[in-house]
């Protein structure tokens, strides 16, 4: 009966450790096991589907999983975003988002979710300064000129944006606050009616990212009158900074970065973190980034929360001002 009893013990204690090391393996020990979906917040073809389609390839490459990339686009990135918010906080929906993830929360308070509350950020991928342009035969061809006209005429100088809310529009009110200028807002359905309209010269000046912009520049369809930043892009060398222009305060930029459900497993998190950080020390991916004019971040998640929340306390105050807060 001893030897009984013993050999139930043992079985007891080696079943007790078993499930006690189960227990302590990481979450995050067999992710992925499966294919993740990638968000996309707007639609093809724009920097944030660029860069979400390069780090598709570059997760699938580092983990053998396959990543989806699903364009979820409308309001300004607030029905891609909720979807992520909405989705099983497992891993396998990730939000590759921009600006809007510190901005709408101000723009629009009276959603059902918000992105400080309800997301959790990732890792972050970089920035690209924004870039004044005007049309080709715009009577502009300087900074100074158009804020001349801006300051002797107010509301006579138009500005064109992909939508109310967009980062286009939030670094023209900037514009406004910093100069103390009226200038009127033209907001269009999209980038790519307001960029037919802005070649055409309907509307006087446009802020787009250095995907958009340089190209135009380079086929003689836009003139650039200035690179919204605190040093010149190699795409544009003759084109002058905000600094160089006597506006230091006048910085706007386009960011991107990556967020999933907030009750995301940390050691989840901290994963796609990596996932991320190595695809930005890639020589392949950097030189796509750079072709885009993008000054690449990366770090860590606690760094990214903090650049993160900065920014939200930041563009609140220039929403607050400008009275642009959604109904």
């Amino acid at each position: 009966m001893k030897h009984i009893t013993k050999q139930i013990v043992r079985k007891f204690f080696i079943c007790a450790i078993a499930a006690l090391s189960v227990i302590s393996v990481p979450v995050n020990a067999a992710y992925p096991e499966k294919p993740i979906t990638l968000v996309v917040p707007f639609p093809p073809g724009g920097a944030v589907d660029t860069l979400g389609r390069i780090f598709a390839d570059s997760i699938n490459a580092q983990t053998g999983k396959p990543v989806i990339v699903e364009n979820r686009a409308g309001a300004n990135g607030n029905i891609g975003t909720e979807a992520v918010v909405r989705a099983a906080a497992d891993g396998y929906t990730v939000l590759i988002g921009a600006n809007g993830l510190a901005t709408n929360p101000a723009v629009y308070p009276k959603r059902a979710f918000n992105e400080v509350r309800d997301l959790a950020p990732v890792a972050y991928v970089g920035y690209a300064p924004l870039i004044l342009v005007v049309a080709r035969n715009s009577p502009y061809t300087t900074f100074a000129e158009l804020l001349n006209e801006a300051k002797a005429k107010p509301g006579a100088v138009s500005f064109a944006t992909s939508g109310s809310g967009s980062a286009p529009h939030l670094a023209s009110e900037l514009l406004k606050i910093t100069t103390d200028t009226d200038m009127l807002h033209v907001p269009y359905k999209g980038g790519a009616p307001a960029k037919l309209d802005l070649v055409s010269g309907r509307v006087s000046f446009m802020f787009l990212n250095p995907l958009e912009a340089v190209p135009q520049v380079e086929s003689k369809k836009l003139r650039a009158l200035m690179v919204d930043n605190d040093k010149r892009i190699a795409q544009l060398p003759d084109v002058p900074t905000a600094k160089e222009l006597g506006y230091s305060d006048l910085e706007a930029k386009v960011w991107w970065g990556f967020a999933v459900p907030k009750a995301t497993a940390p050691e989840i998190i901290q994963t796609l973190n990596t996932y991320i950080n190595t695809a930005l020390k890639d020589p392949a991916v950097q030189s796509k980034l750079e072709k885009m004019a993008i000054e690449i971040g990366g770090g860590t998640v606690e760094q990214f929360n903090t650049f993160y929340l900065e920014q939200v306390d930041k563009w609140e105050k220039v929403v607050e001002k400008a009275n642009l807060r959604a109904n």
